[in-house]
């Protein structure tokens, strides 16, 4: 996911000949020239950004920018830490699968599923195994059944001649952790 940052002018690179300027800590203090602008600022030792460009008069602020910039990485890492991605996990089941691999599996399932991830579940056909689909559909419906406490069904996929398979979705929407600070 790419972060989208904002241009902002600062100091000379502005453009607009007048602006409406903020102070330091808020106060409006009118029209003034670019100039007249960059002047009070720097009296402050502080630097004048231009906020909104497309309002008539652009509005600048005085402020210190840097600052401005570390507080807005920080809040933009917080969000980044803050999402969670839906992942799309794959567990593979073969016809001739042992009670205790079965069991094995669909925990690993119900793992990724409590993680907040989607599961898709495959049963692969293996040789003379493709004229006993109902045996893995078997397989399937057994591990949707025991998955149903923690995921519902999105959907039962593509039945191809040598898979069949279901996608099982998380129950209930994981929260992300709340930021301190």
């Amino acid at each position: 996911m790419a972060v989208i940052e904002r241009h902002y002018r600062i100091n000379r690179d502005i453009t607009a000949p007048r602006l409406r300027v903020v102070g330091g800590k808020g106060e409006q203090l009118g029209i003034l020239t670019l100039d007249e602008a960059i002047v009070r600022a720097s009296e402050e030792r502080l630097d004048l950004v231009e906020v909104a460009p497309e309002a008539d008069p652009p509005v600048a602020r005085m402020m210190d920018f840097g600052k401005f910039r570390y507080n807005q990485q920080k809040h933009e890492a917080a969000a980044r830490k803050r999402q969670h991605v839906v992942k799309l996990k794959e567990v593979k089941f073969h016809v001739k699968i042992a009670p205790h691999d079965y069991q094995v599996k669909v925990r690993h399932a119900e793992e990724f599923l409590t993680k907040g991830d989607k599961v898709k579940l495959v049963v692969t056909f293996r040789g003379r195994e493709v004229d006993h689909t109902d045996l893995g559909l078997r397989i399937l419906d057994n591990a949707v059944r025991d998955l149903a406490a923690v995921g519902t069904i999105e959907n039962r996929d593509v039945t191809e001649p040598k898979y069949k398979s279901v996608t099982v979705t998380p129950k209930q929407q994981i929260k992300a952790p709340v930021a301190k600070g």
